[in-house]
């Protein structure tokens, strides 16, 4: 375990695999570097990158300097693109996908290129209504400490599949997915957003869109949205995938935008 400091003084524990351009892996929610399909997606990465692989704050062996804001997330982005030489590729999952976003936009050249996978914005404003009330039901449940409830009805409602839930829950990491439940009211204020589309027509970082065809129709939405307002995107729907993609189908396409295409002004 290496660690490094945010600005605010949070310790961000990391982890390091492979060799080759620096690629950071920033999770969506629930997950932290040692979750098993965490590392999978790591060490996968790492056959063609040099992975950093970084608890978010509040998360494994990171800290949680309170009160929290997104803000004080992209200064961690920035943090670990400075402990990997000033300069990366960002890979965001989820609510990552939206931090790397985010982190893109204000970081400007720290930020190489940007790959969003099921960026996990409100697709509209019905969408983002009916997040909102997952979001009141999942704080209700982290108000009662029901925190493996709130878990729970946050991954069902987020769309993950009925067996990667059981599979979570059946894992001998379930207690400490459960010990991060407070760190899903970061995720839900990210993702009851939508998409700043404003903001990412300004862009200029070579963008990489990614959406699994299996994954909830909000995130095709959102992925299409995004797709058209970044004038260096390309967008690609990867068949049979879900919300959680087996990273050896996501790879080629990682390696291919990241290391060979450049991607001009539309």
């Amino acid at each position: 375990m290496k660690t490094t400091q945010s600005k605010d003084g949070t310790t961000l524990a990391y982890d390091v695999y492979g060799s080759g351009p620096a690629l950071l892996f920033i999770t969506g929610a629930t997950c932290f570097r040692s979750f098993e399909p965490v590392l999978h997606d790591a060490h996968v990465f790492a056959e063609q990158f040099t992975v950093y692989n970084y608890d978010r704050r509040g998360r494994g062996d990171s800290g949680n300097t309170l009160p929290y804001a997104y803000e004080r997330e992209i200064e961690d982005i920035e943090a670990m693109i400075d402990a990997a030489g000033g300069t990366a590729y960002l890979y965001g999952h989820s609510s990552g996908a939206i931090l790397a976003l985010e982190a893109a936009m204000k970081l400007g050249d720290k930020v190489s290129k940007l790959v969003l996978y099921d960026a996990s914005y409100s697709s509209n404003e019905v969408d983002q209504k009916e997040f909102n009330e997952l979001g009141q039901g999942v704080k209700k449940l982290l108000d009662t400490g029901s925190h493996s409830e709130a878990i729970s009805l946050f991954l069902e409602g987020i769309g993950i599949p009925k067996e990667m839930i059981l599979y979570m829950q059946q894992s001998p990491q379930w207690e400490t997915i459960v010990a991060l439940a407070p760190t899903l009211a970061y995720d839900i204020s990210l993702a009851s957003d939508l998409p700043p589309l404003e903001s990412a027509r300004q862009l200029r970082v070579p963008t990489l869109i990614i959406v699994g065809e299996k994954s909830p129709a909000s995130l095709h939405d959102v992925a299409i949205q995004l797709s058209q307002a970044i004038s260096h995107a390309q967008c690609s729907q990867v068949a049979g995938q879900d919300h959680m993609a087996d990273p050896t189908v996501l790879l080629p396409l990682l390696t291919d935008f990241l290391t060979h295409n450049e991607i001009g002004d539309k």
